[in-house]
């Protein structure tokens, strides 16, 4: 007699089937969820480390931007000490103007040049008097163009009284005082009662 199997054995071969499908699907979808995920770590983990090192960027940045501005503040602070110094140093050379300018003033003026009038403007002084040739004057401006203190001497006028005297001419002349600043000072008059 054949051997007839009444259990239900294609319905258990099914279910067997449909557990190893659905054993092998949660097995591949961990390792894709395992694999996704493992990915997302490595690039987040990237993505955090470009972060830090952008924040470290910006931290050195803003630390670099105050040194900046720490410097132009002491290179600002240092120009205006350098200004300061030779301001100091031209007034301790023109500390002793007066004296040194009347002394060159003794020097340059030629027999035959008489000063009248002497007028400090800043750093340039008026020079009036009177003059017997212009010869005298010539000898005057080659004598201040070799000065150590005096340069650029300009003379802007020669004129003859003929009411007066003949003999002398009236000039006016100006000279720049070397190393001077320039100041806004009011004309300084010095009578001199007439030097040869």
């Amino acid at each position: 007699m054949a051997f007839i199997n009444l259990l239900p054995w294609r319905e258990e071969a099914d279910k067997a089937q449909q557990r190893e499908y659905f054993t092998l699907l949660t097995v591949v979808a961990v390792v894709a969820f395992a694999l996704v995920f493992a990915v997302s770590q490595f690039y987040q983990m990237r993505v955090d480390g470009q972060n830090s090192r952008n924040q470290f960027l910006k931290t050195e940045i803003k630390l670099l931007d105050a040194r900046i501005i720490k410097i132009k503040n002491l290179k600002e602070k240092k120009k205006e000490l350098q200004k300061r110094t030779e301001v100091v140093e031209q007034l301790q050379r023109s500390r002793n103007v007066g004296t040194q300018v009347l002394d060159e003033i003794a020097k340059i003026v030629p027999t035959g040049v008489y000063l009248t009038r002497l007028e400090k403007q800043g750093n340039s002084i008026k020079i009036i008097g009177k003059s017997e040739s212009n010869n005298h004057l010539a000898n005057m401006i080659r004598e201040i163009e070799s000065s150590l203190l005096f340069t650029d001497a300009i003379l802007e006028s020669i004129t003859t009284n003929e009411a007066t005297n003949k003999l002398l001419s009236d000039f006016k002349m100006r000279v720049r005082i070397k190393g001077l600043l320039n100041s806004t000072e009011d004309a300084k008059p010095v009578n001199n009662g007439g030097k040869s």
